[in-house]
This record gives C-alpha cells, structure tokens and sequence, in this order.
C-alpha cells in the first residue's frame, strides 16, 4: 500500500518559475522565493501566500493571497495582483 501526501510548497519553486518567467532566488527552505525585490511567502500551513516587497532589510506586505488545492493558481491570482 502507498502512502500519498500533498505539499503545495514542494511545487512552490518550480511554479513561480513558470509564472514569473525567471528563476527564483530561493529563501527558507523553499517556503519563500525572491523574484527580484519582491518575496513570495507561504505561511499559515502552506495556505497563504504572501507577497512582501523588500527594500534592503525592510519588508512592506502587499497582499495574501488564498493557496486553495494549487500553488500555481495562486501564484497567477498574485501576479494579477500586481500587474493591476
């Protein structure tokens, strides 16, 4: 008998290379990436993605997003965000 688990973080990386178009910078253990000046975050069990913007040491969050049943799918409703 298999035993399957689903960890939304372990596609984390991988997804936002494909939603942002570069490769990601990877922070804590693959819990946050850094795509340029901004921090994708999972937090909260892997249920929130938060996007910080960093200016040196300085953090300022942007917004959260709900991560439902796909990192990907929230990661595009984050990119939306901040396109406009």
């Amino acid at each position: 008998m298999r035993k399957a688990f689903h960890d939304p973080a372990a596609e984390f990386v991988l997804a936002a290379e494909r939603v942002f178009g570069v490769r990601p910078r990877v922070l804590d253990g693959s819990r946050a990436v850094l795509v340029g000046d901004l921090k994708l975050q999972l937090e909260a069990g892997e249920r929130e993605l938060w996007l910080i913007e960093r200016h040196g040491v300085l953090e300022h969050r942007l917004a959260m997003v709900e991560v439902e049943s796909d990192v990907e799918a929230a990661l595009r409703e984050a990119k939306a965000k901040l396109d406009g």
